[in-house]
């Protein structure tokens, strides 16, 4: 009887250590199920975060192509009135028209006096940004616009285009009242003073008017007295250019 005692006991022993064991592999089983679960939900997380940021991104994305079309579309709408002549813009002062809403503002200065850029050399002030640059280059000395022909240089392309038509003989100011043409629109406006009878440029010693200033400078040396021509050979000096000419021709070159 006490053999069969042992023996029962030994397998109470060895059955406590079996659902021991069952227990904690079971545990362990749990736990391992536990990491798992969290590392799924973990992924999962990221997997939603990221399908999420990649969503953003290709809206941005879009949202970006959607302004770059729609700048696009601007610029070529814009481009387009070079073409058709639309002037949708006009001044409010004066009734001018002009494709750009920017170029209106900038005209609008001249009604305004408005002249917010200023030359940071000589204190000067224009009313647009283009004016100021040009103005720039006489203290710079830069004259990037250079011909083609002679080489000579100038400050802005306008110079450079007036300048161009003393090669090419080109003659676009046309007189409405004679039909002479001219390479530019200075050189036009005076010829036209011999119709009109305009003469704006008065003579403050004397009362003398001219149709251009430049005649007017000449006019002036007859009050201050200056001789800015000399002759090389005997140093008589002369007011007037035309004058020098027939003295060099008269007296030195018969």
């Amino acid at each position: 009887m006490a053999f069969i005692k042992e023996e029962s006991e030994e397998v109470k022993i060895k059955e406590t250590f079996r659902v021991k064991e069952e227990d904690t592999e079971e545990q362990t089983d749990l736990m391992v199920l536990k990491e798992e679960s969290q590392e799924l939900k973990e992924m999962e997380e990221k997997n939603q975060f990221k399908n999420q940021h990649d969503f953003i991104s290709k809206e941005k994305s879009f949202s970006g192509s959607q302004t770059e079309i729609t700048s696009s579309k601007n610029d070529f709408k814009i481009h387009m009135r070079v073409h058709t002549g639309e002037k949708p813009y006009a001044c409010q002062h004066c009734g001018k028209c002009f494709n750009k809403k920017i170029t209106l503002r900038n005209h609008i200065r001249i009604h305004t006096g408005e002249k917010p850029c200023v030359c940071q050399h000589c204190g000067k002030c224009f009313g647009q940004t283009s004016t100021l640059l040009r103005h720039t280059r006489i203290h710079t000395g830069e004259r990037p616009h250079i011909c083609p022909q002679c080489g000579k240089s100038f400050t802005d392309p306008g110079n450079l285009v007036k300048h161009m038509r003393i090669h090419t003989g080109e003659k676009p100011c046309v007189c409405q009242h004679c039909g002479k043409c001219f390479g530019q629109t200075s050189t036009l406006r005076r010829h036209n003073r011999i119709h009109t009878g305009e003469r704006p440029h008065i003579c403050p010693q004397c009362g003398k008017s001219f149709t251009d200033p430049g005649t007017l400078g000449k006019h002036m040396r007859i009050h201050t007295g200056k001789k800015p021509y000399i002759c090389p050979l005997c140093g008589n000096s002369f007011t007037q250019k035309g004058s020098f000419n027939r003295h060099m021709r008269t007296l030195h070159m018969s």
